[in-house]
């Protein structure tokens, strides 16, 4: 295993942390580029992010900021490998536009110019059939990293553990589990922070996984809402209690938003947010066969070893805690 230089863009999120730790024990030296109150609501200080980051070196700027990513990410140093796990935090169009396009289009160029000839860059499953604004974005900064000449590797997971992990505080408090629809309506193979860390790093090294979109799940079968929900009355000895919120009800809100939306900006960021929400609640998070015009678990790949179930076992037992952020629905 060769030895790299790497930049790390995105490194403050649980994904990006869980890469960082990758990338160190695989023996690089690697470069985390963030912002000095970088985290949900701008709450990690740089000793924070720092703390958070061992054995990388963490410098200070504003990957937003071109001249920033140059003089103070960069620093006029070679580097081999840019590694991003940056995403907008809500999706909203504008956001999205900034971040998941425009941010990362800087990054690439600024990183050819320091001497980068490969790039791992993290993306999202649901990029495959794209109705939202930064399912967009992101196919259009994929096009343009296929296009850069870099050796790539665009990897799209499927659904994180943290994301299926919002209801568990409701359950705890006796509160029914909440699933659109029937709860079957969609499925995923969820995957857990550190086997995608250890996924984006493998990504360096293994030819196999060069110039290529790569689809990932975590280990077992696809799981729907209702079995999620199942597994987690399980754990907590309750009688299972579901809750089911007819797609109508989305719609009717989506609808409401976007026509006061015309007369409240505010309201058309919402709306935009109520769509995403939509879109997770019909689509499944699995690799999407054109042909057959269906989702097709058997064809989305597995790594790692961690389960939801596992996940769910330690948050409940206090093993664990789950930052949801932004991304929170429930």
């Amino acid at each position: 295993m060769t030895t790299r230089r790497v930049f790390v863009i995105g490194a403050t999120g649980t994904i990006g942390q869980a890469t960082v730790r990758a990338l160190v024990r695989h023996g690089h030296h690697v470069v985390c580029f963030v912002r000095a109150k970088a985290g949900v609501g701008s709450s990690l200080t740089a000793v924070d992010s720092a703390r958070l980051l061992p054995g990388a070196t963490v410098r200070f700027g504003h990957v937003t900021d071109t001249e920033s990513l140059v003089r103070d990410g960069f620093c006029g140093e070679h580097f081999d490998v840019l590694v991003s796990c940056l995403a907008s935090r809500t999706g909203a169009p504008q956001d999205a536009a900034r971040i998941d396009h425009h941010a990362q289009l800087d990054a690439l160029q600024a990183a050819q110019q320091a001497g980068v000839t490969q790039m791992v860059l993290l993306s999202a499953i649901c990029v495959q059939k794209p109705q939202l604004a930064f399912q967009f974005a992101k196919l259009e900064f994929e096009r343009a990293l296929m296009k850069s000449g870099l050796t790539y590797s665009i990897v799209r997971p499927t659904a994180f553990f943290k994301s299926l992990s919002g209801q568990v505080e409701r359950l705890k408090k006796g509160k029914p589990f909440l699933v659109f629809g029937d709860g079957r309506l969609t499925a995923c193979k969820p995957i857990g922070d550190d086997d995608l860390g250890d996924y984006l790093a493998d990504c360096l090294d293994n030819p196999s996984l060069h110039n290529r979109v790569l689809p990932i799940g975590g280990p077992g079968a696809a799981i729907t809402p209702q079995q999620q929900g199942e597994q987690l009355f399980a754990l907590l000895g309750q009688t299972p209690r579901f809750k089911r919120v007819p797609l109508a009800l989305l719609d009717f809100i989506i609808a409401v938003l976007g026509i006061l939306g015309h007369l409240l900006p505010f309201l058309a960021a919402k709306a935009e947010l109520a769509r995403i929400g939509r879109y997770y609640a019909t689509e499944s998070m699995l690799v999407w066969d054109a042909e057959q015009a269906r989702y097709d678990a058997a064809a989305t790949p597995s790594y790692g070893t961690r389960t939801l179930l596992d996940h769910y076992r330690d948050l409940l037992n206090g093993a664990t805690t789950s930052e949801r952020g932004d991304h929170a629905v429930f």
